[in-house]
């Protein structure tokens, strides 16, 4: 049994991932704005409350959970995310502020705090999106959240080299087109070849075993462009 933290668990991914976890009997603390989707599933290993990657005091309440309760983290996984759909000439100081607070300064944050928790064996693994990825094809209105994305990779490549003795692994997930609500706004119309479901049971695999075979590396979970 292992404890888990995940972020943005109120839909799509997050919120499946809670369920596969919680089915296989790990420990779960499930983190969202918005926590009533997981409070009404009624699990009895999953605890749930309202986070948001924005506030700093909210930091604090996971902090106080952990030290409380298991005093030790095993995964950590990074899937909340934000975005704005809009043309570059229209996107204000705000708009990025919005978008880099809980892809980017949020996840290091949170990181920040949990480090203390983490120990050999423990794996931190980052939902990001090919979008971030140098190279990759890029699409109109999406400049905050891309290279939001392509800044957490470079994130998570650093500290996996800066705790590189420590034994604890940092992935990163580049993700392609999953049917989720996030897809919908960014690509309205578009119909992915992948589930939310389909791929919260790549994540979940790839979080529990991932840390054997790879530290610092980025993989690219994508079928299809967009």
């Amino acid at each position: 049994m292992k404890n888990i933290i995940i972020t943005g668990t109120s839909r799509g991914i997050g919120l499946e991932l809670v369920k596969y976890f919680a089915e296989a009997g790990h420990q779960v603390l499930a983190l969202s704005r918005n926590n009533k989707p997981v409070s009404e599933l009624n699990l009895k290993n999953v605890t749930t409350f309202s986070f948001n990657l924005s506030e700093e005091s909210d930091f604090e309440k996971v902090n106080a959970y952990v030290k409380a309760n298991w005093k030790q983290v095993d995964i950590l996984i990074h899937n909340a995310g934000a975005l704005i759909n809009k043309p570059f000439s229209e996107l204000t100081t705000s708009d990025f502020q919005t978008v880099y607070n809980t892809n980017v300064f949020g996840v290091a944050e949170l990181t920040r705090v949990l480090l203390p928790f983490m120990v050999k064996g423990s794996h931190m693994v980052t939902v990001s999106s090919m979008g971030g990825i140098q190279g990759s094809m890029k699409f109109p209105g999406l400049a905050a959240y891309s290279s939001s994305k392509g800044a957490v990779i470079t994130l998570s490549e650093v500290l996996a080299e800066e705790y590189k003795e420590s034994g604890i692994a940092f992935n990163v997930l580049a993700l392609g087109a999953v049917q989720t609500e996030m897809l919908e706004e960014a690509f309205p119309g578009y119909e992915a070849p992948i589930t939310a479901k389909g791929m919260a049971q790549y994540i979940f695999n790839f979080s529990l075993t991932g840390n054997t075979f790879y530290n610092g590396k980025v993989l690219e979970v994508s079928s299809t462009t967009p």
